[in-house]
């Protein structure tokens, strides 16, 4: 008695296949939670961000966003909370490492404010986070330089909505889930630039600063430099710009020409003097 065989064709094989990793995929899809599914950054640049939001700072004093917002110096901003367990500590770290490489002084050529996303955080808490990472900073007279600032859910949330910020509690971990970002504004309080990760270039950082500052921070050498690079939102930096270069380089080639010029047609004419005056002295008197 020949017993019965089942066998399958290569195709049937792969059909299977296709059908189990789609239904896993599918399972997998069901069980992220809603929401993380609102957790990323959507860039909101040149976006007026809502100075009249209010705020308490690290003493306890009641403030309004506005108040950080000069007219003259770029404020860096972030959304973080005191008790992140990894993430903010490691985007602050790394942020304030690379203001370490920039010659400005928090709070001479620049400001920085961050808002704690957590509605439950005091300004005690605020304070002592704020006391580590200058502790990091270490320099001089840079305490005005940065606010912490701590607040009710509703106006964190709508500063958040506003800067393209999605976060969201997880009550299961107690935890808020979030990304790292540090936006730029002007002085006036646009976004004008949102750098990504945990690790910040000094070069990028100033290059923000001084983009975001609009000609108000920074000597000549620096909006040359800026007009020669532009930022890379792939490589998440600033990169020379071929084309601005190639203007600089064929207006610094046309001033050296135009000094070189002046400096022959100044000679010619000096050579040209002397030439008449010695053909006068050499005249007879009559």
């Amino acid at each position: 008695m020949i017993g019965n065989k089942f066998s399958m064709s290569p195709l049937v094989v792969a059909a299977v296949l296709w059908f189990a990793s789609a239904a896993v995929a599918a399972e997998n899809t069901e069980a992220v939670p809603k929401e993380i599914e609102s957790i990323g950054v959507d860039e909101h640049l040149d976006t007026q961000i809502p100075l009249e939001l209010p705020f308490v700072d690290s003493n306890g004093e009641n403030v309004r966003l506005g108040d950080f917002f000069d007219g003259k110096m770029p404020v860096i901003l972030t959304l973080n909370y005191s008790d992140c367990p990894m993430l903010c500590s490691l985007q602050l770290n790394g942020l304030f490492e690379g203001l370490q490489g920039v010659d400005w002084d928090l709070g001479n050529q620049y400001r920085m404010v961050t808002v704690s996303i957590d509605p439950a955080e005091k300004p005690e808490r605020a304070e002592a986070t704020k006391r580590k990472y200058l502790e990091i900073y270490g320099r001089q007279g840079v305490d005005q330089g940065w606010h912490c600032l701590t607040g009710e859910d509703a106006n964190i949330r709508q500063l958040a909505a506003t800067v393209g910020f999605g976060y969201a509690y997880l009550p299961e971990t107690k935890e808020y889930a979030h990304a790292a970002v540090t936006m730029v504004c002007t002085p006036d309080g646009r976004l004008s630039r949102y750098l990504y990760g945990v690790q910040y270039p000094p070069q990028t950082v100033r290059l923000a600063l001084l983009e975001a500052s609009e000609g108000k921070i920074g000597n000549t050498m620096d909006q040359v430099l800026l007009f020669c690079f532009q930022y890379d939102e792939k490589a998440g930096r600033y990169g020379p710009a071929a084309m601005k270069i190639m203007q600089a380089g064929g207006v610094l080639t046309l001033i050296f020409l135009t000094g070189l010029l002046g400096i022959y047609w100044l000679r010619e004419a000096s050579k040209a003097r002397r030439k008449r005056t010695d053909e006068a002295l050499s005249v007879p008197q009559a």
